[in-house]
């Protein structure tokens, strides 16, 4: 076996698209570019492998250890792609340049006729992907050093906008440039979790035809979310919206409170996925909020949320309850339930349990989601829970739930 052929770049690139493959269908013309652009070239200080191994590489970070940018895992690379559905000889906008790589996918799906113009808030990142994208024959994509929540006005309408980056809100400068039959794809974050959604441009307002589990470097200038530590040592948090006004006294050692477990009939195998119960919960509660567990938390068991470091969690007037596992009698399965604490956690906790039970229905459901610009209004027969942030409210509703009149997150 020739050894050396089986670890080029080539062959390494075709084994990466191959990997996602079997995971999603990617239409033709996506697959070929995955397999043209290459990938490694645009993260030169990481190894070969790790080029093209399912990984974020991080390129650029603050001084305190954070990530500023980096290159996305391929799989969420190519459903975002595949989302955006991109036609030859359209107008691209990308949000966060990150390398440049996927500003390169993007000039190599429009062809020659079309145009890509990506922006990074950094110079240092705009100027790595300008190196980058001008090393392997991209110059005439378009990098610019500026907010992305500005937009580029100037070279649009657009009729493609993605963004790279994790978005809390959907400025109205994206609703402005992208032309009125578009699409955008974007990391957008409410209640703690993350999603990559795909919107069309109604007449009035944005709507949801795909949802995809992900996690991206946060956009800047938008601080839309809050911690909230809730335990005297630091070894439990919160992490809520600005719409959730959040009582941090009251919280205070909570988890040192009278503890109610409630366990659901609800298993789930080792691999199979129940992120989507957050979604659930976020569509009709509240007060659904993240909780973050350090290790030391889980190992004492005075915090056991399912994923310590992000699990969803319910919280009222000084009670919280927050999803949890366990492994089930039935080996290689696991059971879902609810932990709560405070007078009111076991209530919090059997309505944990009741979304558990919803998801349980159909377990590969998404929500629709809609986004109305801020000023523009809600129309009274539009039924789902709605998320009220600075730029926008959002919408979300399941079908063939029990139709509810859109309202406002209770104050």
């Amino acid at each position: 076996m020739d050894t050396t052929a089986a670890t080029s770049p080539g062959a390494l690139r075709d084994r990466m698209v191959d990997r996602i493959l079997t995971s999603q269908d990617l239409p033709p013309w996506v697959e070929t570019a995955l397999r043209s652009v290459e990938r490694h070239r645009y993260v030169p200080e990481a190894p070969l492998a790790d080029a093209y191994d399912e990984k974020a590489v991080i390129t650029h970070t603050f001084s305190d250890g954070t990530h500023l940018s980096c290159a996305s895992g391929p799989t969420i690379v190519a459903a975002m792609l595949t989302a955006l559905d991109i036609r030859p000889d359209q107008r691209v906008l990308e949000i966060g340049a990150g390398t440049g790589y996927n500003a390169a996918l993007l000039s190599t799906l429009v062809g020659t006729g079309g145009q890509v113009t990506t922006i990074d808030i950094n110079a240092d990142v705009t100027a790595a992907a300008r190196r980058n994208l001008d090393g392997t024959d991209f110059p005439h994509v378009r990098v610019l050093t500026r907010d992305g929540a500005d937009g580029a006005a100037e070279y649009g309408p657009f009729d493609r906008i993605v963004v790279t980056v994790g978005a809390w809100d959907i400025p109205q400068a994206w609703w402005e440039q992208l032309a009125p039959d578009g699409r955008l794809v974007l990391p957008l974050r409410w209640r703690g979790t993350t999603r990559a959604v795909a919107l069309t441009k109604q007449d009035d307002h944005w709507k949801s035809d795909w949802i995809f589990l992900c996690g991206f470097v946060p956009m800047l200038g938008q601080p839309g979310e809050r911690k909230s530590v809730i335990h005297p040592d630091g070894l439990a948090a919160l992490h809520h919206d600005l719409d959730q006004p959040m009582d941090t006294d009251a919280l205070r050692g909570v988890l040192d409170r009278e503890k109610s477990t409630i366990w659901s009939d609800v298993t789930v195998h080792g691999q199979e996925p129940f992120d989507r119960v957050w979604l659930h919960l976020s569509a009709a509660e509240d007060s659904t909020v993240r909780i973050e567990a350090d290790q030391r938390a889980v190992t004492d068991g005075l915090c056991t949320p399912a994923i310590a470091s992000r699990s969803p969690a319910l919280v009222k007037d000084g009670s919280l309850a927050y999803f949890t596992i366990r492994r089930a009698t039935t080996p290689g399965r696991w059971q879902l339930g609810a932990i709560g604490h405070g007078p009111l956690g076991r209530r919090l906790a059997s309505r944990i349990v009741d979304q558990i039970d919803a998801w349980d229905q159909d377990r590969t459901a998404d929500p629709e989601i809609l986004a109305f610009p801020a000023g523009t209004p809600i129309p009274n027969q539009t039924q789902g829970k709605v998320i009220t942030k600075p730029e926008n409210r959002l919408v979300l509703r399941w079908a063939g739930r029990a139709a509810t009149p859109a309202r406002r997150a209770a104050p």
